[in-house]
Formats: structure tokens, sequence, C-alpha cells
């Protein structure tokens, strides 16, 4: 028990990143915790306590009964109603055989990793975006209960490292089929990769799909495991509610069961039926009625994030106006110019990999700390289109160059 508490005491202390928004958190991190917990619980109920116990016949010694105990944990029991006949006929009883409750704390561990890979997968991917999300969002993040000053140079830090990333994206050739990828990209979101600026979102979304399908597809597992219909499990349990039934004679996780075990002695050998309890089921049917609505809940939230996200990322629209909303709130654009290039800002400069950034700084902070990085971000971009309109105007003739070299 002193490494276990250990072992949750170092968890404890991980830092969390900030790399994705708070649904992300309740599939990799929470539910995970949640899964670990319950891995602990039934294992020490089945490890440290009696996780069944038989009724044996009378002549059986204590050596006798433990070996019953034991004979019948492993293999598996079957569920035969008390009200019920026990069939003689032994292919009958195993069809009502429970083969899960042995390997309970291995199947919540498996569950717990399914919901952390997805989570792996986008660590692994976004750091070749070229975009240090993690670092943009946790300098973001801690900036907002900093000192003024402290405040004022992190967001400068911020905007110019948000800056180099973006340069660091973009295509240095300006071909026409590149030129045309890149409106095909930006304009339809038919093309993704890390030179189109939106490659970010595209691996977000796919891991959002991993998700979906993940807290869905252990609906369906579960069924398989307990060989129940386990996809329904919550509909009935409401039923159950609503019409005041009791739980005590569960189908899907009995209390009381049968186990068949043969003993071997010298030459005879003599058939046992007993009838078994089996406690740990007391645990197994809570937790399973829970993840039950935590996997429903976790599914339908996912959805709704997934297509928040889509909506907010894949439509231009959306995009420039969203920049436009922080833009205005710092007195940074009025009307007519200013709007065309506020949308060039977004559709050319920040792209889609640029405003996901922002849109995630502000899931983990607040907008204030993104609209001031936003308005950092349109000084600088406005400051270089300057120098490029200065640059291009000074560059002199082809004529004045040749007069030039007469003199």
């Amino acid at each position: 028990m002193d490494s276990i508490i250990g072992s949750v005491g170092r968890v404890a202390n991980v830092k969390v990143r900030n790399d994705d928004d708070l649904n992300d958190r309740v599939n990799h991190l929470y539910t995970t915790g949640i899964l670990i917990i319950f891995t602990v619980v039934v294992s020490a109920r089945q490890y440290v306590g009696d996780p069944i116990r038989c009724w044996c016949p009378a002549q059986f010694t204590g050596a006798h009964v433990d070996y019953t105990n034991n004979i019948c944990w492993i293999s598996n029991t079957y569920y035969i109603p008390i009200e019920d006949i026990v069939p003689e006929n032994m292919a009958k009883r195993t069809e009502n055989e429970l083969t899960y409750y042995q390997w309970v704390p291995v199947m919540l561990l498996i569950q717990a990793l399914m919901f952390y890979i997805p989570c792996i997968v986008w660590r692994l991917l976004n750091g070749q975006s070229g975009i240090n999300v993690d670092r943009i969002v946790s300098l973001a993040s801690d900036a907002q209960y900093e000192a003024p000053e402290v405040r004022i140079r992190t967001i400068k830090y911020v905007v110019r490292h948000i800056d180099r990333c973006l340069d660091n994206q973009r295509e240095s050739r300006h071909r026409c089929c590149v030129t045309l990828r890149h409106i095909l990209s930006a304009k339809l979101s038919l093309l993704c990769g890390r030179r189109y600026g939106n490659y970010l979102i595209a691996v977000y979304l796919a891991m959002k799909v991993l998700y979906i399908s993940n807290a869905i597809g252990q609906l369906f597992m579960l069924n398989a495991f307990l060989a129940t219909e386990y996809n329904l499990y919550g509909f009935q349990v409401l039923e159950d509610l609503i019409e005041g039934e009791e739980w005590t004679a569960s189908r899907r996780f009995p209390r009381v069961t049968m186990c068949d075990f043969d003993i071997r002695q010298m030459t005879n050998k003599h058939h046992y039926s007993v009838q078994c309890v089996l406690p740990i089921n007391l645990f197994n049917e809570k937790i399973y009625i829970f993840l039950w609505f935590w996997l429903v809940f976790v599914s339908i939230l996912t959805c709704y994030s997934f297509m928040a996200w889509l909506w907010h990322m894949i439509f231009p629209s959306s995009r420039i106006h969203y920049v436009r909303k922080f833009l205005k709130i710092m007195d940074r654009i009025g009307s007519g110019p200013d709007k065309k290039l506020a949308t060039r800002f977004t559709m050319e400069y920040l792209r889609h990999d640029g405003v996901f950034t922002l849109r995630l700084v502000g899931k983990n902070s607040s907008d204030i700390v993104v609209a001031e990085i936003i308005s950092g971000l349109w000084d600088l971009y406005r400051s270089k289109k300057s120098i490029q309109i200065r640059n291009t105007a000074s560059l002199p003739s082809p004529g004045h160059e040749s007069d030039g070299e007469d003199v």
C-alpha cells in the first residue's frame, strides 16, 4: 500500500501540459485517473480481501474450503437464478458462464491506456509542426497572474515566438502551383500540411476523432468482455430505477453463482456443485454503471467539441471574425482598408495554425491575454508590411541604374 500511495503522490505532482482544451483533459487525464483508481479498488479487493466465498459440504476441512474457493475463482462460475432448477446438462450450465470477473483490473488498465493513446499521438505529431504549442500556451497562461511589467515582457516574448514559428512554416518558393495549393488550403481546407499552415489543426481534429471512436468503441468492447448488451446497460438501469426495482439480483453482475469442479482421490473422481457468493461483483456492478454513464457523457462532450472546433477552424469567415473581434477590442482597426488588411492578416499571416494556437491560448488563459497577443502580432505584421512597401518603393528602375553607371 505504501508503494501505491507513493505512486499516486508522484502522479499528482506531474505538471499538466497546456497543448489541449478541457475536453481533451477529460479524456486523457480525468478518465484515465478514474480508471486507475477503479483498478486499485478492485485489485485491493481481489488480492487483499476475499473475492469469492463458496458454501462447501460439511465434510470439507479447512484445506478443502480454501481449495474450493481458489478453484472456483480461477475457473469460471455460472449464474442460475435462485428460483430456477440447476440443469443436469453441463452444456446448458456453461451458457450462463461468467468469464470476466478475474480480468476486471486488467481490462480497466487497458481502457485507461486506450484513453491516453490519442494524447500520446497528438504530442508526438504536434512537435513536428514548427509551433511549440505547449510553450506558447503555458507562457500566456502564466502571464495573466504576473506583475504588469513582467506580463508585458512575457506577452512581447510570446508575440515574437509566434511570429518566428509562423515564419518557419512558410513556403519559400513562390511558383504558380505553390500559390494555388496555398489558396486551396486557406479557402477550402482541401490540402493539409505544415507548409500550408493547417498541419496542427488537421492533427488536432484527427485526435478528436480518435477520442470519439475510443469512447463509443469502449461501450461495444465491453459487450464482448462482459458477454452482455452493455451498450444498453444504462437505459435498463434507468428503467429499473423508474419502476422501483431493486438491484439485488443482477444478471450482469450476479452476487450468487454456481461452481462445478472435480476432486480426484486415488482412482476415484468426485464431482461437486457448490454455491458461491461473489462480493467483488458489488464493486464491479457500481463501477460499470458509473462507467456507462461516464462513457456516454464523454462521447457526447467530445462530439460537441469536435463539431465546435470544425466549425471555428474550417470556415474562413469564422477565423476572420475571431481575429477582428479582438482587434476591435484593442482599437487596432477601424473600417474600410483596415478590415481588408485584417482579412489578409488572418488568412495569409496567421493561417489555420496561428488562429488555432490563439484559440488554445484563450481556452487555457483569458480573452484579455489573447487580445494582447493578437494586437502585438497585428502591430508586428503592419510594421513588416510598411518595411516591404518602403523597400519596394526605394528600388531603382533599370533606366536609373544605367544612368548611374554612365555618370
